[in-house]
């Protein structure tokens, strides 16, 4: 498997770990420095973005992904993933969201990981 094919990988397995609510799965995709920017435009470490997902201020229920878009430049790396979401957040009810993610990569010891992510709408 290539790198832009591992970095697709991470994506779906992004959003897998996202609906299992398996925070260890998505620790272990993400840089210590990870950030999370929401579309509100608060900025959440790795942690607090973790913590939130574990006491349900996001509950993502499923994920179908319209694109999977990668750009690698040596050891760093853009995802752009777009993906109809259904998901309850900050104790609103369960709709479907067509979220855009803008996350970035880097390799580190061979391994790509996400150092930060940026949600909007499409």
């Amino acid at each position: 498997m290539n790198d832009k094919d591992i970095i697709k990988e991470l994506y779906s397995r992004y959003w897998e770990y996202m609906i299992n609510k398996d925070a260890d799965g998505l620790r272990a995709l993400m840089a210590d420095d990870y950030y999370l920017m929401h579309m509100t435009g608060v900025r959440q470490s790795r942690e607090t973005f973790l913590s939130g997902l574990l006491d349900g201020t996001f509950n993502d229920f499923s994920a179908e992904h319209d694109l999977t878009e990668v750009h690698i430049n040596g050891d760093t790396a853009t995802l752009t993933g777009r993906s109809r979401v259904t998901a309850a957040v900050y104790g609103g009810k369960s709709r479907a969201w067509r979220l855009q993610g803008n996350f970035t990569l880097r390799k580190e010891n061979n391994n790509w990981k996400f150092t930060s992510s940026r949600a909007s709408t499409y």
